[in-house]
């Protein structure tokens, strides 16, 4: 797989990549199905809190349930995405992530909705998720040079971070409006708006060629080699795993202090959301600066350094100014995780060769997401027995430690960090690596 950028694509080095016409649609498409996912991300646990009365326990099961087939599938997916061409990935799975969060809303309609469908529509999505985002990641070096990922990273997690921050209090609003089952249809219709979009991207990599001697979990364990043979990447995914790890433990029961303990209203909930979102865009906004200024490798590891312990907050959280002090720590502990993640993501599509894109990403998301589960099920098990606030203490605890893996590889002092370079060797521990400068 070679890069697709094209000879009229040029004007982008000019005027960066807000003049690549497919990256553009790539961004307007991923905007706006962003502002649907805020609202749904908000609404769906709350259909189980407030509509279906659903126990810690189980929002605990459906928190587990959103990221459990990053484990169930997320190893192959990588392979089978590299068989197919991105482009119809991402659409196929923006359409399938509509008609499922449309259900829901039916199925209150139709007064049949469980808190089984929404753990269906949960597990569904992420499966479809899975494939959406192996292929999105493996996409974009195939849109802009491998020069440009930093700035198109950077810009994608901006536009993104915009609609974080209207978009829960946007879903607070249409929920307190509408009911939560039905504010989930915003969600089902910005999937159907991204479609749109990828579709008339014009960028089409050739299918890859189907070889004979082709094995899934051969291909599998080449994507592992890749990832687990190197110590950055290790690192990262040890960082990245943890921070996850904790990060879905405290999500388990963070809904249950805000809606059932606090008493607080969807519209405040989704706004406390928001000033995440802001630290989310003020992260995107100064990333490439951050690293720029104190070096690519100190650009992980100090901002996930910062981040943690901002999650020691929410534990001691009552319905007085503490709410302020909580919105300002999501700030801040948001600006960290979106400089980290940008820094990381764009390391790791630079470093890889080219054919190994759709492994690389999937064995990463594997290891990094297939941490979420299981965090998210401790959290709905600690909060039936130590208690909500302890629960949300014990993982504040835990992801304040999650960038030890980091401080402690190479990439600790690493100003230019390696990327790939040459043709793509058969066995990815050969790749030819450029700019390790310390």
């Amino acid at each position: 797989m070679t890069s697709s950028v094209q000879p009229g694509d040029r004007p982008a080095r000019r005027g960066g990549l807000w003049q690549h016409l497919d990256f553009r649609r790539l961004w307007i498409g991923e905007t706006v199905s962003q502002f649907g996912t805020m609202v749904g991300q908000l609404a769906l646990p709350l259909v189980a809190v407030l509509v279906l009365h659903a126990s810690t326990f189980q929002v605990g099961v459906l928190a587990a349930c959103e990221s459990l087939a990053f484990v169930v599938v997320g190893l192959p997916a990588g392979a089978w995405v590299e068989r197919m061409r991105f482009r119809s990935v991402l659409l196929v799975n923006d359409l399938v992530r509509a008609g499922l969060f449309a259900s829901v809303p039916l199925a209150r309609l139709l007064g049949v909705l469980t808190i089984g469908q929404l753990y269906v529509v949960a597990l569904a999505t992420g499966v479809s998720t899975v494939f959406f985002d192996v292929a999105y990641q493996s996409y974009l070096p195939c849109l802009v040079d491998r020069d440009r990922l930093v700035e198109g990273n950077a810009k994608l997690q901006a536009s993104e971070s915009v609609s974080q921050i209207a978009g829960p209090s946007l879903g607070g609003a249409l929920i307190q409006l509408l009911g939560a089952p039905y504010a989930v249809l915003v969600d089902a219709l910005s999937f159907l708006w991204s479609a749109g979009w990828v579709r008339a991207i014009e960028a089409r990599p050739p299918r890859p060629e189907p070889s004979p001697d082709r094995h899934l979990l051969r291909e599998i364990r080449e994507g592992l080699r890749f990832v687990l043979g190197d110590r950055m990447l290790r690192a990262i995914a040890a960082c990245t795993g943890s921070a996850n790890l904790f990060a879905s433990m405290a999500g388990a029961v963070l809904y249950i202090l805000l809606a059932r303990q606090l008493r607080l209203s969807p519209g405040v909930i989704g706004l406390i959301g928001s000033t995440s979102a802001v630290g989310g865009l003020v992260g995107a906004l100064v990333a490439a600066r951050v690293a720029v200024r104190i070096g690519q490798g100190p650009a992980m590891w100090i901002p996930i350094a910062v981040a943690g312990p901002c999650a020691l907050v929410a534990p001691f959280v009552h319905r007085d100014w503490t709410l302020g002090l909580l919105a300002a720590a999501q700030l801040v502990m948001w600006t960290g995780i979106v400089v980290y993640n940008i820094t990381q993501v764009s390391f790791r599509q630079a470093l890889c060769p080219p054919r190994l894109l759709g492994r690389m990403n999937a064995t990463m998301r594997f290891l990094v997401w297939g941490t979420m589960p299981v965090g998210s099920f401790l959290g709905g098990v600690l909060g039936s027995t130590i208690g909500v606030r302890g629960t949300l203490l014990l993982a504040g605890v835990g992801g304040s430690l999650a960038f030890l893996p980091v401080l402690l590889s190479p990439l600790r002092g690493m100003r230019e960090l390696p990327t790939y370079a040459g043709p793509v060797a058969d066995d990815p521990s050969d790749a030819g690596l450029v700019g390790s400068g310390t």
